[in-house]
Protein backbone atom coordinates (compact mmCIF):
# COMPACT_ATOMS: atom_id res chain seq x y z
CA UNK A 1 0.00 0.00 0.00
CA UNK A 2 1.30 3.61 -0.80
CA UNK A 3 0.07 6.58 0.66
CA UNK A 4 0.59 10.25 -1.13
CA UNK A 5 -0.04 13.42 0.58
CA UNK A 6 -0.70 16.18 -1.81
CA UNK A 7 -1.46 20.07 -1.10
CA UNK A 8 -1.10 23.53 -2.80
CA UNK A 9 -0.42 26.80 -1.41
CA UNK A 10 0.94 30.56 -2.54
CA UNK A 11 1.85 33.51 -0.11
CA UNK A 12 1.66 30.94 3.12
CA UNK A 13 3.79 31.88 4.95
CA UNK A 14 3.30 35.80 4.34
CA UNK A 15 -0.21 35.14 5.08
CA UNK A 16 0.85 32.83 8.36
CA UNK A 17 -0.02 29.87 6.96
CA UNK A 18 0.83 26.49 9.34
CA UNK A 19 1.97 25.06 5.50
CA UNK A 20 5.34 23.88 7.21
CA UNK A 21 4.02 22.27 10.07
CA UNK A 22 1.09 20.67 7.82
CA UNK A 23 3.36 18.73 5.65
CA UNK A 24 5.43 17.75 8.95
CA UNK A 25 2.13 16.39 10.10
CA UNK A 26 1.87 13.63 7.67
CA UNK A 27 5.09 12.59 6.39
CA UNK A 28 5.66 9.81 8.85
CA UNK A 29 2.92 8.26 6.85
CA UNK A 30 3.45 8.99 3.37
CA UNK A 31 5.45 8.01 0.84
CA UNK A 32 5.46 10.80 -1.14
CA UNK A 33 4.20 14.39 -0.53
CA UNK A 34 3.24 16.69 -3.76
CA UNK A 35 2.62 20.43 -3.31
CA UNK A 36 1.64 22.87 -5.94
CA UNK A 37 3.17 25.95 -4.86
CA UNK A 38 2.24 28.97 -6.79
CA UNK A 39 4.65 31.86 -7.29
CA UNK A 40 3.98 34.59 -4.65
CA UNK A 41 4.62 37.98 -3.79
CA UNK A 42 8.38 39.16 -3.96
CA UNK A 43 8.39 39.44 0.28
CA UNK A 44 7.20 35.74 0.45
CA UNK A 45 9.36 32.50 1.27
CA UNK A 46 7.03 29.79 1.18
CA UNK A 47 8.98 28.09 -1.55
CA UNK A 48 12.05 28.37 0.25
CA UNK A 49 10.61 26.55 3.37
CA UNK A 50 9.25 24.06 2.32
CA UNK A 51 12.31 23.02 0.57
CA UNK A 52 14.06 23.45 3.70
CA UNK A 53 12.14 20.70 5.48
CA UNK A 54 14.73 18.59 3.69
CA UNK A 55 12.59 15.63 3.26
CA UNK A 56 13.41 13.73 0.03
CA UNK A 57 9.47 12.50 -0.04
CA UNK A 58 8.34 16.55 -0.80
CA UNK A 59 8.27 17.23 -4.55
CA UNK A 60 7.66 20.47 -5.21
CA UNK A 61 5.31 21.63 -8.39
CA UNK A 62 6.01 25.71 -9.64
CA UNK A 63 2.90 27.10 -10.93
CA UNK A 64 1.79 30.79 -12.02
CA UNK A 65 -1.77 31.38 -10.68
CA UNK A 66 -4.07 32.53 -13.90
CA UNK A 67 -6.38 35.31 -12.61
CA UNK A 68 -9.29 34.67 -15.13
CA UNK A 69 -10.19 31.96 -12.52
CA UNK A 70 -9.74 34.17 -9.53
CA UNK A 71 -13.59 33.54 -9.43
CA UNK A 72 -15.76 31.68 -6.76
CA UNK A 73 -12.75 29.90 -5.51
CA UNK A 74 -11.78 28.05 -8.85
CA UNK A 75 -8.11 28.39 -8.62
CA UNK A 76 -8.02 26.75 -5.55
CA UNK A 77 -9.50 23.37 -7.34
CA UNK A 78 -6.79 23.85 -10.40
CA UNK A 79 -4.18 24.04 -8.13
CA UNK A 80 -5.67 21.33 -5.97
CA UNK A 81 -5.51 18.86 -9.34
CA UNK A 82 -2.36 20.13 -10.10
CA UNK A 83 -1.25 18.70 -7.35
CA UNK A 84 -3.47 15.36 -7.29
CA UNK A 85 -3.03 14.49 -10.97
CA UNK A 86 1.08 14.06 -10.00
CA UNK A 87 0.93 11.40 -7.00
CA UNK A 88 1.69 8.03 -7.62
CA UNK A 89 -0.15 6.28 -4.24
CA UNK A 90 -3.24 4.36 -3.82
CA UNK A 91 -4.38 5.97 -1.68
CA UNK A 92 -4.33 10.28 -1.19
CA UNK A 93 -3.99 12.39 1.36
CA UNK A 94 -4.91 15.47 0.86
CA UNK A 95 -4.62 18.80 3.15
CA UNK A 96 -4.75 22.16 2.87
CA UNK A 97 -1.83 24.74 4.17
CA UNK A 98 -3.73 25.46 7.12
CA UNK A 99 -4.54 22.34 8.17
CA UNK A 100 -2.52 19.94 10.79
CA UNK A 101 -2.82 16.03 12.03
CA UNK A 102 -1.98 15.57 15.27
CA UNK A 103 0.44 12.46 15.48
CA UNK A 104 -1.64 10.56 17.86
CA UNK A 105 -4.20 9.82 14.54
CA UNK A 106 -1.31 8.73 12.27
CA UNK A 107 -1.45 4.97 13.47
CA UNK A 108 -5.03 4.67 12.92
CA UNK A 109 -5.12 6.56 9.55
CA UNK A 110 -2.47 4.29 8.38
CA UNK A 111 -4.38 1.03 9.62
CA UNK A 112 -7.60 2.03 8.41
CA UNK A 113 -6.26 2.86 4.48
CA UNK A 114 -4.70 -0.61 4.92
CA UNK A 115 -8.00 -2.23 5.41
CA UNK A 116 -9.90 -0.47 3.00
CA UNK A 117 -7.75 -1.01 0.00
CA UNK A 118 -9.36 -3.63 -1.01
CA UNK A 119 -13.07 -2.69 -0.47
CA UNK A 120 -14.36 -1.03 -3.87
CA UNK A 121 -17.08 0.57 -2.53
CA UNK A 122 -15.00 2.97 -0.57
CA UNK A 123 -13.72 5.95 -2.41
CA UNK A 124 -12.62 8.01 0.76
CA UNK A 125 -12.21 8.48 4.09
CA UNK A 126 -14.30 10.82 6.48
CA UNK A 127 -12.49 12.91 8.94
CA UNK A 128 -13.60 15.08 11.70
CA UNK A 129 -12.86 18.80 12.40
CA UNK A 130 -11.90 20.93 15.07
CA UNK A 131 -11.62 24.58 13.52
CA UNK A 132 -9.77 26.73 15.72
CA UNK A 133 -10.56 30.42 16.41
CA UNK A 134 -8.47 33.52 17.09
CA UNK A 135 -6.68 31.45 19.65
CA UNK A 136 -4.95 27.90 20.08
CA UNK A 137 -7.28 27.51 23.18
CA UNK A 138 -11.10 28.17 21.58
CA UNK A 139 -13.02 26.28 18.71
CA UNK A 140 -16.18 26.17 16.58
CA UNK A 141 -18.67 24.15 17.23
CA UNK A 142 -21.42 26.35 15.70
CA UNK A 143 -23.94 25.76 13.03
CA UNK A 144 -22.60 26.49 9.98
CA UNK A 145 -19.00 25.20 10.70
CA UNK A 146 -18.26 21.97 8.77
CA UNK A 147 -18.03 19.23 11.30
CA UNK A 148 -16.86 16.79 8.73
CA UNK A 149 -14.82 16.34 5.54
CA UNK A 150 -13.16 14.12 2.99
CA UNK A 151 -9.59 14.11 2.96
CA UNK A 152 -8.48 10.96 1.59
CA UNK A 153 -9.61 9.97 -1.48
CA UNK A 154 -8.61 6.91 -4.06
CA UNK A 155 -6.48 7.52 -6.96
CA UNK A 156 -8.97 7.69 -9.92
CA UNK A 157 -8.51 10.18 -12.49
CA UNK A 158 -12.80 10.49 -12.27
CA UNK A 159 -12.25 12.27 -8.61
CA UNK A 160 -11.15 15.82 -9.19
CA UNK A 161 -11.44 19.08 -6.29
CA UNK A 162 -14.98 20.35 -6.39
CA UNK A 163 -15.60 24.06 -6.13
CA UNK A 164 -13.62 25.86 -4.36
CA UNK A 165 -11.39 22.91 -2.68
CA UNK A 166 -13.37 22.39 -0.08
CA UNK A 167 -13.80 18.91 -0.67
CA UNK A 168 -14.17 15.99 -3.68
CA UNK A 169 -16.47 14.54 -5.89
CA UNK A 170 -16.45 12.12 -8.65
CA UNK A 171 -16.95 13.29 -12.18
CA UNK A 172 -18.29 11.57 -15.20
CA UNK A 173 -16.80 13.54 -17.47
CA UNK A 174 -14.85 17.05 -16.51
CA UNK A 175 -15.15 20.63 -17.74
CA UNK A 176 -14.24 22.78 -14.38
CA UNK A 177 -14.60 22.28 -10.56
CA UNK A 178 -17.96 24.50 -10.56
CA UNK A 179 -20.10 22.51 -13.43
CA UNK A 180 -23.52 21.95 -12.51
CA UNK A 181 -24.19 18.44 -14.02
CA UNK A 182 -21.85 15.47 -14.55
CA UNK A 183 -20.41 14.66 -10.91
CA UNK A 184 -21.88 12.70 -7.41
CA UNK A 185 -20.89 12.48 -3.95
CA UNK A 186 -18.39 10.24 -3.25
CA UNK A 187 -18.87 6.98 -0.99
CA UNK A 188 -16.67 7.10 1.99
CA UNK A 189 -16.21 5.61 5.28
CA UNK A 190 -15.35 6.90 8.97
CA UNK A 191 -11.81 7.37 10.29
CA UNK A 192 -11.64 7.78 13.67
CA UNK A 193 -9.16 10.73 13.38
CA UNK A 194 -9.24 14.54 13.21
CA UNK A 195 -8.31 17.34 11.39
CA UNK A 196 -7.33 20.50 12.93
CA UNK A 197 -7.57 23.36 11.41
CA UNK A 198 -5.85 26.35 11.94
CA UNK A 199 -6.82 28.95 9.22
CA UNK A 200 -8.60 31.54 11.93
CA UNK A 201 -5.57 31.45 14.25
CA UNK A 202 -3.72 34.65 13.27
CA UNK A 203 -2.27 37.93 14.38
CA UNK A 204 -5.64 39.89 13.70
CA UNK A 205 -3.59 42.27 11.01
CA UNK A 206 -2.81 38.74 9.32
CA UNK A 207 -6.40 37.67 9.65
CA UNK A 208 -7.60 40.68 7.71
CA UNK A 209 -4.83 40.15 5.05
CA UNK A 210 -5.89 36.62 4.32
CA UNK A 211 -9.35 37.23 4.27
CA UNK A 212 -8.58 40.05 1.43
CA UNK A 213 -6.58 37.48 -0.43
CA UNK A 214 -9.54 34.85 -0.17
CA UNK A 215 -12.20 37.55 -1.27
CA UNK A 216 -9.70 38.12 -3.90
CA UNK A 217 -9.62 34.67 -5.25
CA UNK A 218 -13.52 34.33 -5.22
CA UNK A 219 -14.70 37.95 -6.31
CA UNK A 220 -11.53 39.40 -8.28
CA UNK A 221 -9.33 41.59 -7.74
CA UNK A 222 -11.13 45.23 -8.03
CA UNK A 223 -14.56 43.97 -5.96
CA UNK A 224 -12.54 42.60 -3.67
CA UNK A 225 -10.04 45.43 -3.29
CA UNK A 226 -13.02 48.12 -3.10
CA UNK A 227 -14.40 45.95 -0.45
CA UNK A 228 -11.43 46.06 1.98
CA UNK A 229 -10.80 49.66 1.34
CA UNK A 230 -12.87 50.75 3.92
CA UNK A 231 -12.50 47.48 6.18
CA UNK A 232 -10.52 47.94 9.63
CA UNK A 233 -7.23 47.11 9.55
CA UNK A 234 -7.19 44.24 12.30
CA UNK A 235 -9.77 41.56 12.05
CA UNK A 236 -12.06 41.27 15.41
CA UNK A 237 -12.85 37.75 16.13
CA UNK A 238 -15.13 39.18 18.89
CA UNK A 239 -15.63 37.64 22.27
CA UNK A 240 -13.75 34.42 22.90
CA UNK A 241 -15.77 33.40 26.17
CA UNK A 242 -18.74 32.61 23.52
CA UNK A 243 -16.75 29.22 22.52
CA UNK A 244 -15.94 26.10 24.13
CA UNK A 245 -12.24 25.99 25.50
CA UNK A 246 -9.73 23.33 24.08
CA UNK A 247 -8.34 21.05 26.50
CA UNK A 248 -6.72 18.64 24.70
CA UNK A 249 -2.80 18.90 22.89
CA UNK A 250 -1.93 19.92 19.74
CA UNK A 251 0.44 18.05 17.17
CA UNK A 252 3.78 18.21 18.38
CA UNK A 253 4.59 19.67 15.06
CA UNK A 254 2.89 23.21 16.09
CA UNK A 255 4.74 23.39 19.30
CA UNK A 256 6.80 26.07 18.44
CA UNK A 257 4.67 28.05 16.55
CA UNK A 258 2.05 27.74 19.67
CA UNK A 259 4.57 28.95 21.54
CA UNK A 260 5.78 32.25 19.20
CA UNK A 261 1.91 33.08 19.48
CA UNK A 262 2.21 37.36 20.51
CA UNK A 263 -0.96 38.68 20.00
CA UNK A 264 -3.28 37.39 22.83
CA UNK A 265 -3.49 41.28 24.08
CA UNK A 266 -5.47 41.95 21.23
CA UNK A 267 -7.66 39.81 21.68
CA UNK A 268 -10.78 39.84 23.44
CA UNK A 269 -11.66 37.55 26.55
CA UNK A 270 -15.19 38.26 27.31
CA UNK A 271 -17.76 41.02 26.70
CA UNK A 272 -19.81 41.60 24.25
CA UNK A 273 -18.99 42.32 20.50
CA UNK A 274 -17.98 45.47 19.25
CA UNK A 275 -21.76 46.61 17.74
CA UNK A 276 -19.61 48.80 14.76
CA UNK A 277 -19.23 45.33 13.03
CA UNK A 278 -21.81 42.59 11.69
CA UNK A 279 -21.56 39.63 13.90
CA UNK A 280 -20.06 36.85 13.32
CA UNK A 281 -21.86 33.17 12.61
CA UNK A 282 -21.42 32.12 15.76
CA UNK A 283 -22.64 35.50 17.84
CA UNK A 284 -25.80 35.39 16.15
CA UNK A 285 -29.17 34.15 18.36
CA UNK A 286 -30.50 32.32 15.45
CA UNK A 287 -26.94 30.10 14.85
CA UNK A 288 -26.47 29.97 18.88
CA UNK A 289 -30.09 28.54 19.49
CA UNK A 290 -29.63 26.02 16.74
CA UNK A 291 -26.16 25.08 17.69
CA UNK A 292 -27.86 24.43 21.38
CA UNK A 293 -30.06 21.92 19.81
CA UNK A 294 -27.25 20.37 17.83
CA UNK A 295 -25.24 19.84 20.87
CA UNK A 296 -27.66 19.03 23.70
CA UNK A 297 -30.42 17.81 22.27
CA UNK A 298 -30.46 15.80 18.90
CA UNK A 299 -26.46 15.08 19.64
CA UNK A 300 -26.29 15.78 15.56
CA UNK A 301 -26.14 18.75 12.93
CA UNK A 302 -30.05 19.81 11.83
CA UNK A 303 -29.95 19.98 8.38
CA UNK A 304 -26.83 21.43 6.45
CA UNK A 305 -25.40 20.16 3.47
CA UNK A 306 -23.04 17.15 3.35
CA UNK A 307 -20.89 16.71 0.43
CA UNK A 308 -20.76 12.55 0.97
CA UNK A 309 -22.57 9.26 1.00
CA UNK A 310 -21.24 7.68 4.03
CA UNK A 311 -21.41 3.81 4.34
CA UNK A 312 -22.94 3.07 7.57
CA UNK A 313 -21.10 -0.87 7.09
CA UNK A 314 -17.42 -0.11 6.98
Amino acid sequence: MKISGFSFVRNGLKLYYPVVESIQSILPIVDEFVIAVGKGDPDDRTREAIAAIGDPKIKIIDTEWDESYFKKGIINAIQTDIAKEACSGDWLFYLQADEVVHEKYLPIIQQRCRELLHDDRVEGLLFRYKHFWGDYDHYQISHGWYPYEIRIIRNDPHIHSWQSAQSFRYFEYYEHPRQKKGHRKLRVALVDAEIYHYGWVRPPHLMQQKSRALSILHWGKKQANDFYRNQPREFDYGPLNLLPRFKGTHPAVMQERIQKMDWKEKLQYEGKPDKSRPLHKHERWKYRIITFFEQKVFKRPIGGFKNYVLLKDV
